[in-house]
């Protein structure tokens, strides 16, 4: 399952995620989205984990809980979108 982590403090690193999360199962994959440009975080995250139980017990354990200073949310992640493809605006 592939769960969304949002309100992420910048300093959180996709080592601190897959280690939150690993205290309820498996991990397989942590990843930080971060700014094309600046590198930097944007506040969200996903984590991916094999065993749906496992990763329903995360969810609920650790959403709106404090991490790093900040209350997280955290839920299953939707499937991306299909957004409209962008104009150039001359």
């Amino acid at each position: 399952m592939n769960i969304y982590i949002g309100n992420l403090p910048y300093s959180v690193t996709e080592d601190d995620l897959r280690d939150v999360f690993s205290q309820f199962g498996q991990v397989d994959s942590a990843n930080i989205i971060t700014d094309k440009f600046s590198g930097r975080s944007k506040g969200f995250g996903f984590v991916d984990m094999p065993n749906d139980s496992e990763a329903r017990e995360a969810i609920e354990s650790m959403n709106d809980k404090d991490l790093k200073g900040r209350t997280i949310k955290v839920n299953e992640a939707r499937p991306r979108e299909e957004r409209p493809a962008r104009r150039d605006r001359y």
